[in-house]
Parts: C-alpha cells; structure tokens; sequence
C-alpha cells in the first residue's frame, strides 16, 4: 500500500468560485523525495493540507474524492489523529511557533499527544543536536532569524515522529544561504529514509536531490516524473517555472545540435558533460 493516495480528490474552499484542486490521482511511496512546483495558485499548498487533514477538517469546502494517509482516510480522522503520520511546516514559521523558548517548542507536540516524559526529553536533545540548535535552546523563537525560525519548526515537527515531512515553501522568504542549509537538512533526512513533499521554486537547489517532481497547473498535475524528464520539458517554461539554469543551457545546446547525453540538474554536473564531449 502507498503510504500516501489521492483518490479523484477535488476541493474548492468555501465561497471560492474555482476548485483549488482538480480531480488528483496521485500515490507516494515510502521514502520518496517529492518536490511539488508550479506557479502560484495552482494548488500546490492545498494539496499540502491535504495530505495532513487540514483540508477538510480545517478548510471547510466543496469535496470529493479521498486521500487516504498510512490507511487512514482524511475525510473521517482529525488532524491530531494525523499528526503522528503526516507533519506539516509551513511557509510561514512564525505562525506555527506557539510557546516561550526553543526546548519547549520541541517539546510541545508530543506532550499534548501524551508521549511519556523521558521519551520526550529524548526527542527534543535528539532534535537539538540534528538540527544544530543549542545556542538557541534558551531563546525565543520570534527573536530569532527566519533560517532558524525554519529550523525550529522543523524540529517541532519532527518530534512527532511523523512518517512523512510536508514542507510547503520553507525557503520563500529566507536568503539564498539559509534556503540552501534548509533545503540540504530536508535532503539529509530523506537519505535517513524519512519520505518527504517538498513544494519549492528553487529547483536548482532541490532538483539534484529529488526523486521525483510535480508540476502542477491551475489545480491540476499536469506532469510527473523523474527530475531530469520533467524539468526538460517545454511545458516548465510555458506555465512559468523557474528550471534550473544548468538544464535551460542544456536545452539551448540540444537544439544547436550539440548534444551532452543526459540531461544536468547541476552547474558542475552541466561542466562534467560538457568536459566529456570534449574529451571524446
């Protein structure tokens, strides 16, 4: 069984005139890395909420279809129920950041589940040590840099144990340097076989560490596959994705004639193939 499936699922919110998503077939397997693109408003953070019940158990709205999460249905369990599977980070940090200090922050999720006091202390200097924030343990999450704030919501997260790592845009709004150390904690955690849903624009970051990549348009999937297949489509350009620059100069030289044998996600992957063409 797929531990995430969407079912023909469609949603509109309340008093939208469009569904914000359109009849969406899609499974991800255990341990995938998923990286979810598209230009805004096309549905991508809906499907987010989806995949951990805040659609429709928060978001009130038109359905149909069902998404069924590690067997459970999102339509007859709450988001409390799912927490423990599916653990959602926002785009956002700071409007998921609820208490005083980073510790309790780590903290506050499995205590409200009820995880017994020593596992929770567990968890939460495990999480300090991951995510390398003990300097910061003391400190209050809204006093903090976006990059850390990031960090810190991840933790909480995490703590949870969930079997998948949603992240809806972590990188928006932080500076090319803190998006990268986000975007590489994201990519070490699905290599200790965390299976993560990344919606992201920054492909030249993401792209090289993904499994698979969504494109999507106007509520719909409108291409899925593996990275390099994707990206070198001429669909990315015409509903406005960013593609990695490697692979739009990659693009440029095949319709030259010149042509490097696979497709680069990478500036230094893009100079490798080049050298061997050269070189033969």
């Amino acid at each position: 069984m797929s531990l995430i499936e969407f079912a023909d699922f469609s949603f509109k919110y309340l008093g939208a005139d469009t569904l914000a998503l359109r009849k969406i077939n899609l499974k991800i397997e255990r341990g995938e890395y998923l990286v979810i693109t598209g230009p805004s408003g096309c549905g991508k953070t809906t499907l987010c909420r989806a995949i951990n019940g805040l659609v429709p158990q928060f978001h009130r709205g038109y359905i149909s279809g069902n998404v069924i999460v590690d067997g459970k249905n999102t339509r007859e369990n709450n988001v409390a129920e799912l927490a423990p599977i599916a653990g959602l980070v926002f785009q956002q940090p700071e409007n998921q950041l609820v208490t005083l200090n980073v510790e309790r922050e780590i903290a506050f999720g499995p205590e409200n589940l009820g995880v017994e006091v020593n596992e929770v202390r567990r968890r939460v200097e495990e999480l300090i040590e991951m995510l390398d924030l003990e300097h910061l343990r003391e400190k209050h999450p809204h006093e903090m840099s976006g990059g850390a704030q990031q960090r810190v919501a991840i933790a909480a997260t995490l703590a949870l144990k969930p079997q998948v790592l949603i992240a809806d845009e972590p990188t928006s709004n932080l500076d090319p340097r803190s998006a990268e150390i986000i975007l590489d904690l994201v990519a070490d955690l699905n290599r200790r076989d965390m299976t993560v849903v990344l919606v992201e624009h920054r492909l030249d970051l993401v792209s090289k560490d993904a499994s698979r990549v969504i494109l999507m348009d106007q509520g719909c999937i409108v291409a899925d596959g593996e990275p390099r297949e994707v990206l070198s489509m001429d669909l990315c350009q015409e509903i406005g994705v960013g593609v990695p620059k490697a692979t739009q100069l990659y693009k440029r030289l095949r319709d030259r004639g010149f042509k490097l044998g696979r497709v680069p996600l990478t500036g230094a992957e893009l100079a490798t193939l080049v050298q061997e063409v050269k070189q033969r």
